[in-house]
């Protein structure tokens, strides 16, 4: 399962100032996926200057010290003389860009670039303002280092994928220019006018010593969910509608009396979207003898709600890490040097995987919703699977085997990450986080729920174009429409793939979201 690169729209600032502050998620989102120019702030940098004094003085002191005069993790104990430091720094570099597999996308890398630069700005890393002022460079000249999938324990850092963006910085390694075209970096560089860094004492430490790949990850994901989860209240509108069911489940009081807030703003965006339904009031008579929806439609505030306040949770953690220095050895305010254990990613491994559990379980209900469209016992008098010729067509049947062979995929990608760990270097990082791999299998079950969204959109839009008559509330009708223009309507069998992609497309992009949102005003 390829991931699709979501572009639903934000407000996008055209610039991102580093080193005023902590960086807030949609900042983050704005220079990773949207491109957004960096600037950084000139008293940020004079601090970085003034760190980097403290730095230099060490260096010269005969005493060791981690990280500026020493080896790193199980070599620490050993003294590096002088002479031989920016060979230390370079090489440490050189050795940790030790990633395997497919690249990582492009966003992602910009992310972690950009939140290693954020901890560089704060002045408590050590590093010359050159390397920061490299870096921003980098990022404004559109040049992306290729950074392998694997790697990453998620502990000390985000190491290798972290190593192989200072390698960019040093002028080795491999990137993708602005035009997304394979080169290597000196070249790359070069043709952007920018001059590699030679790192001095500590650089190396401080350019790979991050949670900054599983941070951006996460940014990126809960920009994500926030649209989709929108989205998901619209497919279960959708579906309420076509299969005959109630919006009384979705009154404000009934949701009061249980005061968990993500199920409030679910239900209130349900209300919403089926306000003037005129086939919410086709059966909302007396005649009507449904006593209860299924769990799927009566129940959708509640989980949709949960996975809202799942993802509160997330941001309230990733503002945390946002606002964090994180570097070991690290520079405290008042001019020690300390090593620590900041650079742990269990808080940030812990939210990815909080994350993967909702997706699955949304994703699961959604699927729920689907299947009752296609059949005839439960879609209250639709055609069998949504079929034009009952018995020569097939409708969505093999479109419901997608949804559910997804499904199943997300449940698998829900067990946690953050509960394995294996040492590495000799032992002494004897207890990892593998918050990398939380946020990519995260990924992966994002472009799942997209994918299991869009399929149940597509369904519910067939499903409301069959009751004609009958016609869906204003807010829903938009999105029958806007799924009509992409061929998902009633019809005899046809290739139905394409159809599936251009729907998830329209999911991704949040064009379903905002499509809702222009009619029935903003959904939260």
């Amino acid at each position: 399962m390829s991931t699709i690169a979501p572009t639903h729209p934000t407000a996008v600032a055209a610039s991102v100032t580093v080193g005023i502050g902590p960086l807030s998620v949609d900042e983050v989102v704005a220079v990773a996926r949207h491109g957004a120019a960096v600037e950084l702030d000139p008293a940020a940098l004079d601090e970085v200057a003034a760190s980097r004094a403290i730095i230099e003085g060490l260096a010269a002191d005969p005493e060791p010290h981690y990280g500026i005069s020493t080896g790193f993790g199980a070599l620490a104990t050993t003294f590096i003389a002088d002479d031989r430091r920016a060979q230390l720094q370079a090489s440490l570099v050189r050795s940790h860009a030790a990633g395997s597999g497919a690249e990582v996308e492009r966003e992602v890398v910009r992310a972690l670039m950009l939140l290693r630069l954020s901890t560089l700005m704060t002045g408590r890393t050590g590093v010359r303002r050159e390397t920061a002022e490299t870096y921003a460079a980098i990022l404004n000249a559109g040049i992306t280092p290729v950074v392998r999938e694997y790697g990453s324990l998620g502990c000390s850092g985000d190491l290798a994928p972290l190593a192989h963006c200072a390698l960019v910085a040093m002028g080795e390694g491999e990137v993708r220019d602005a035009d997304g075209d394979l080169t290597d970096a000196a070249s790359a560089l070069a043709a952007a006018g920018i001059t590699p860094v030679r790192l001095g004492e500590k650089e190396g430490l401080a350019l790979i010593n991050g949670t900054d790949g599983m941070l951006g990850m996460l940014a990126l994901a809960i920009d994500d969910l926030r649209m989709l989860l929108t989205t998901a209240d619209v497919a279960a509108a959708m579906s309420v509608e076509g299969l005959m069911g109630t919006d009384a489940v979705f009154a404000a009081d009934l949701h009061a009396l249980r005061p968990q807030r993500g199920q409030a703003v679910s239900a209130s965006n349900l209300r919403r979207l089926l306000a003037d339904s005129p086939i919410v009031a086709s059966h909302k008579g007396p005649e009507c003898t449904r006593v209860q929806d299924a769990y799927s439609l009566r129940c959708a505030p509640q989980v949709h709600g949960a996975a809202r306040d799942t993802i509160a949770h997330a941001a309230s953690v990733a503002d945390a890490e946002l606002a964090s220095a994180v570097d070991n050895p690290v520079l405290t305010l008042d001019g020690r040097v300390e090593s620590n254990g900041n650079f742990h990613g269990a808080p940030v491994a812990y939210v990815l995987d909080f994350l993967a559990i909702a997706v699955a379980d949304v994703a699961s209900m959604s699927e729920r919703r689907t299947d009752r469209f296609l059949d005839r016992a439960r879609n209250q008098g639709l055609p069998p699977f949504l079929a034009h010729e009952v018995g020569v067509d097939s409708g969505l049947m093999i479109a419901q085997y997608t949804a559910a062979g997804i499904v199943s995929e997300l449940k698998r990608l829900a067990v946690p990450a953050s509960v394995d760990s294996i040492p590495s270097s000799a032992m002494q990082e004897d207890h990892v986080s593998m918050g990398w791999a939380a946020a990519r299998k995260l990924r992966r079950a994002i472009d799942g729920l997209t994918r299991v969204l869009a399929i149940e959109v597509m369904t519910a839009a067939r499903g409301l174009a069959l009751r004609a008559p009958l016609v869906p509330g204003p807010a829903t009708d938009a999105v029958v429409a806007l799924a009509a223009g992409v061929g998902a309507v009633p019809g005899p069998d046809r290739f139905l793939s394409p159809e599936i992609e251009a729907i998830t497309d329209l999911v991704g992009s949040g064009a379903v979201a905002a499509t809702a949102s222009e009619v029935a005003g903003r959904l939260d």
